[in-house]
């Protein structure tokens, strides 16, 4: 039967090794759940259906058993009354319906090792669904604590990255400041510098221009 091989097929899957290959967990897990609860809707249909048909062989096997026996009691009433041809047909249907009850008897046993086969198969894959959404739960809470904590990782990194960068901007800013002060003295005492030298000059030149005014206006 397809279906019980695909059951099997899923009770016999190792849920660790598929969660350690897959590439999303989380997502392989849901669909391992789902075809689960796929392959047990149809399973629980199957178990009915099946049960059904054993209680159908099962009535056919005790009709054809009543059957015979009422022809059987036939065949002992046509001997009580010396009709032994008529009892002869009558051991005739007795043992048709004998037969058919014997072939239906053997068909309930084969069905009722069916439904045992399809029960044992529901219960223990309704435990591989529970293990499977007890994993369900596990995994994707791991999942989402591993992806919050890798965020987390992720924001200190770049907030560290930003303070390095304040940090860098900060200093630069300070190093311009320096050499904007520096310049500013320089021009400062520069400045003063010029102002001196152009104060000697001035006064160099009124010297000359007194000596000059003196010696064309006094008498030598």
């Amino acid at each position: 039967m397809a279906l019980l091989e695909r059951v099997t097929t899923l009770i016999r899957a190792n849920l660790n090794d598929l969660i350690d290959k897959a590439e999303d967990p989380e997502k392989m897990i849901k669909q391992v759940i789902l075809d689960m609860q796929n392959q047990l809707i149809q399973l629980k249909t199957q178990v009915a259906i099946s049960i059904a048909d054993e209680h159908m062989l099962e009535k056919r096997m005790k009709e054809n058993e009543e059957q015979a026996q009422e022809w059987f009691h036939k065949a002992e009433i046509a001997v009580d009354k010396k009709k032994d041809d008529l009892a002869r047909g009558a051991l005739e249907r007795h043992q048709s319906y004998q037969q058919l009850a014997e072939s239906f008897g053997e068909q309930v046993q084969d069905q009722k090792v069916q439904v045992e086969n399809l029960k044992s198969a529901l219960r223990k894959l309704e435990q591989k669904l529970a293990e499977a959404q007890a994993k369900a739960d596990l995994l994707i809470a791991q999942h989402r604590r591993s992806r919050t904590s890798s965020r987390a990782a992720d924001a200190a990194m770049a907030m560290d990255s930003n303070s390095k960068v304040a940090a860098f901007e900060r200093l630069k800013d300070k190093v311009l400041r320096a050499e904007a002060v520096s310049q500013a003295k320089t021009e400062v005492v520069t400045d003063t510098l010029d102002e001196q030298f152009d104060e000697l000059s001035k006064g160099d030149k009124v010297e000359k221009l007194l000596a000059e005014i003196k010696a064309r206006r006094l008498p030598a």
